[in-house]
Formats: structure tokens, C-alpha cells, sequence
């Protein structure tokens, strides 16, 4: 069985995630097989893998970090949020259902079984798991019935390493009163502390160090610094959806819907030079941009509303009419439409009209579209014709079909080889399914081209980035950061002791 060890934090935010994938890259980089692991996940942010299974994707990002291929196994139950006391339930990459908090709460003991088979399965495969702990393990609360924290890392037999964000301030006591609240055995768990996201100097910081190693009876086993490092986010609390971006060549702007989905997927676009992505949640923060993206959503037509109620489709349809480019992502897509209805009560229920910038109609299905795709723009128009024979990979992840007045904007094919159309373009204004678009660095380059001669720009400088060996340079970047500010040989002796 593997060896195993597991980073928890004292809040959400706390880098938990990155510093997982650190070691994940680390101990790769040292020879050993490993595997990441977090029981339950709470993000919008997911992922199709190979199979057609729906995971989260923090541990997308560690296992490519640990140079495995993503696995369900790693991420057993993915909670997708839905409203404020409900989310979508995903177990092994299929959905079990909607639920609210408190149903989801009780019937959490059932899925114990799931949590433990797939991690055994991981363990029995790996030389070492890096487990991944939720919000904070001090959740006095919900401690009783928890598998993602204590619960798990007692099932896991993983010590613990303790991290805090010194960036927002409070950490040593984040750090001593998380140590405090738990139970004497949990305490035995936690085997280092780390002080996470510093700017400064550590010599000041030094004494606070041997202070809360005595007041915790846990030793600090490093401060890693504020990393400035380029790596896919989990979720809505990403630095990327409160930037404002800088001035540039190419000004994109992604409406910051309340529920926005896989917003990763434009994350390529900001590393094509001279390009600015931010992201707007009203019309005066949207401005005049060059392209206006509406990304994916977990609930499509309450976002349409809100969208609705803060001028923001004003403003877009402005745009549309002023012969600005206009994209629909997923979601996204289904807004830009001339109808949304949902017969089932799978969102909102009901029928409501969209934006209507592009012929097509949505009808919400229980179904869920699971599937990876490769592709190819065949009929992008106006703007974005300059995207015709683009080919990409990507992923549909979706509950609604759309059906459309006009030929489709690409050609698909699933991963069961199976050929089929999707999206649609009039004018300056275009929608698809296809999650990842342009991850391949071809396709995000070839939208800037297209953006860059509509304003009269040059367009030779502009290269595509190649994506594979970027995310690779900068898991290097994150390991060897991360290497340098943890002392690696107490975190090895952790770990062979073990719990």
C-alpha cells in the first residue's frame, strides 16, 4: 500500500490545492509513483476525462502535475453548487442527484464505501497518495459526519500538514486555533504547520515561528512565498475573477456570471502577448471591449436573469448592434439564443426568452452530456471567420440540448468516434458546447488574429503558445519553489512514519 500524507488548511483559500500539486510534482521528480486524492470537492470547475466521467479540477491539475492521467478515482464526489443551499451531487463521475445541504448531510454516510474503494484502489496502485482536505478541519459544526478532513485522513492512516494563509492576515491564530479545536487524537495527526502565500522577510517573521511551534506543539516545517505562478484555478475564489486587467492590445472582457463554470477555459487566451482578459459583473465594468465572452454557467436561466436585471444584456445586445464580437460558451451559448425552456424543473423551470443573437433554442434535460471532443470550426462568420479550419480539443459538459436555424459553426467527433454538429454563428456573435477551445494555444492565437485585423492590427507577431509545454515549465516553476521553502527532509520523515 502507499505511503500517504495530506495538506488541509485553515480556511478555503488557504492554497491547499497548489500546495498538494507541489508535492505531487516533487515527489515525481524524486522518483516515486504518485497519485492525488480529495474524497469530496466543492467547484464548479470540472472536468470530462477519457471515459466520459466528470471530476473537479484541482486534482486534474495534480495529477498532470504528477504525470498521470486524470481518474475519477481521485476525486470520488464532486459537489457542483447550484443555489445557495443545494448542489448537484457527482459520485465516481456520474450524477446521483440534486441535494440540498442538509439532505446531501445526511445521507453522507452512504458514500463512505465509495470514498474508501477508490482511494484503496489509488493506494494499491501508487507509491504515494497527496490528499487534498476541504475548507478547514476545525468546522466544530459538520466534524461529526466528515470524510473530507480528520475523517479522511484517519481512514488514510495520512499525517497532516497544516496550512495558513499569511497573506490575509491572522495566521498564527488560523493556525493555533484550528490546532486547538480539535480533537486530542486529530491533533496527534498534524505532524507540520505551513505558512503559506508570505511577502517579505522571513527574518521577521522568525520568532513568530518558534512561538507557534510552542504554543501548538507542532513544529513549522516552511513558509512558501507568494507564488507567482500560472496554474488552472479551482473555483469562484480565484485572483482571476477580480482582476481588472491592463491595457493591451486586445481587450477581453468575460461577464463574471454569479454561478460561472470552468472559467479555465480562457486562461490560454491571457498568454497570447498584447491580450488582457478580465472579467465584468456589470455594465460600467464591462466597458467597450474588443470580444464580450459569456462563459459556462451551473444554472444557466437564473444567470440569464441576473443578466437580465443589471443592464448587463443591455449591454451586450448594444455591443452585438454596434457590430462587436460576441462569444457564447456552453451556457453561455444557450443565453445568446432565442428561447430557453425547461420542461422538467432541471434549473429554473419554465420558459424564457434569450438574448436572441443567434437562431437556436435550448430544452433543459435531465440528462447530463458527458463527453471529450475533437473538432473543427467549418462555418465561423463575420469577425471570427478567421477561426474557419481551426481545429481543437475539448469537452461538452451540459444538461440542455439546443437545436438551430442555421448550419452548425463545427464538426465534432466524441470519443466513441461518433460525428456530429455544434454551435452556431451569425454576424459577429457565435456560441458552442465545447468546453476548452482554446487550450491547444492554436486556437487562442488564431481568435486574436481574428480580433487584432478587425481593430487594423498587425497580426504576424502573434504566435501560438504551446500549452503542453507551458503547464509542464510552470509545474516545474510551482515544485521547485515550493521545494526550496519546505524543509523536504522533515516532510520525508513525515511521511515514512506516517500515523
Amino acid at each position: 500500500m502507499a505511503k500517504a500524507i495530506m495538506v488541509q488548511g485553515t480556511s478555503s483559500g488557504a492554497g491547499k490545492s497548489l500546495l498538494a500539486a507541489a508535492l505531487c510534482r516533487i515527489f515525481r521528480q524524486d522518483g516515486y509513483s504518485v497519485a492525488p486524492f480529495k474524497s469530496q470537492n466543492m467547484a464548479l470547475n470540472s472536468f470530462i476525462t477519457d471515459e466520459g466521467l466528470e471530476m473537479g479540477r484541482a486534482q486534474v491539475v495534480q495529477a498532470q502535475a504528477a504525470g498521470i492521467a486524470p481518474s475519477v478515482r481521485m476525486n470520488p464526489i464532486l459537489l457542483k453548487p447550484s443555489s445557495d443551499t443545494g448542489s448537484q451531487v457527482i459520485v465516481n463521475g456520474e450524477v446521483l442527484g440534486d441535494m440540498s445541504a442538509a439532505e446531501y448531510f445526511k445521507r453522507k454516510r452512504e458514500l463512505v464505501p465509495k470514498v474508501v474503494e477508490a482511494y484503496e484502489s489509488l493506494a494499491a496502485q501508487y507509491d504515494v497518495i497527496v490528499l487534498e482536505g476541504a475548507g478547514s478541519p476545525a468546522e466544530i459544526n459538520l466534524k461529526a459526519e466528515d470524510i473530507v478532513n480528520m475523517g479522511m485522513a484517519r481512514l488514510a492512516k495520512a499525517p497532516v500538514l497544516l496550512a495558513g494563509d499569511i497573506d490575509r492576515g491572522g495566521v498564527f491564530a488560523s493556525l493555533a486555533g484550528t490546532v486547538l479545536l480539535l480533537e486530542p487524537d486529530e491533533r496527534a495527526m498534524v505532524r507540520g504547520l505551513v505558512i503559506n502565500k508570505f511577502r517579505g522577510d522571513r527574518e521577521i517573521l522568525r520568532p513568530g515561528l518558534d512561538q507557534i511551534a510552542g504554543i501548538t506543539g507542532v513544529p513549522v516545517v516552511g513558509v512558501v512565498p507568494w507564488l507567482d505562478v500560472d496554474i488552472d484555478d479551482e473555483d469562484s475564489l480565484s485572483e482571476r475573477l477580480t482582476g481588472r486587467g491592463g491595457p493591451a492590445l486586445v481587450d477581453i472582457a468575460v461577464v463574471r456570471l454569479p454561478r460561472i463554470a470552468n472559467f479555465t477555459d480562457f486562461a490560454p487566451l491571457e498568454r497570447v502577448p498584447g491580450v488582457s482578459v478580465r472579467y465584468a459583473a456589470s455594465p460600467a465594468a464591462l466597458g467597450s471591449p474588443d470580444l464580450i465572452v459569456l462563459p459556462g454557467s451551473k444554472n444557466t436561466m437564473e444567470d440569464l436573469l441576473w443578466l437580465r436585471q443589471n443592464g448587463l444584456e443591455a449591454a451586450v445586445k448594444k455591443h452585438a448592434a454596434a457590430g462587436g464580437a460576441v462569444l457564447g460558451i456552453c451556457g453561455g451559448y444557450q443565453m445568446l439564443g432565442e428561447r430557453l425552456a425547461d420542461p422538467d424543473g432541471v434549473e429554473h423551470g419554465g420558459t424564457l426568452n434569450g438574448l436572441g443573437l443567434l437562431p437556436v433554442r435550448t430544452v433543459f434535460a435531465k440528462e447530463k452530456t458527458r463527453t471529450r471532443v475533437t473538432g473543427r470550426f467549418e462555418r465561423a462568420e463575420g469577425i471570427f471567420s478567421g477561426l474557419s479550419g481551426a481545429a481543437f480539443e475539448g469537452y461538452e459538459i451540459h444538461m440542455g440540448r439546443t437545436e438551430r436555424d442555421c448550419p452548425p459553426l463545427m464538426e465534432l467527433r466524441t470519443g466513441r468516434g461518433e460525428g456530429k454538429p455544434d454551435g452556431a454563428s451569425r454576424g459577429n456573435v457565435c456560441g458552442s458546447y465545447v468546453h476548452g477551445l482554446f487550450d491547444s494555444g492554436e486556437t487562442a492565437a488564431a481568435l486574436v488574429r481574428c480580433l487584432c485585423k478587425a481593430k487594423g492590427l498587425d497580426t504576424s507577431d502573434i504566435a501560438a503558445v504551446d500549452a503542453k509545454s507551458y503547464r509542464e515549465a510552470q509545474y516545474d516553476k510551482l515544485a521547485a519553489a515550493v521545494r526550496e521553502s519546505l524543509d523536504m527532509g522533515a516532510v520525508y520523515k513525515i511521511l515514512e512514519e506516517g500515523i
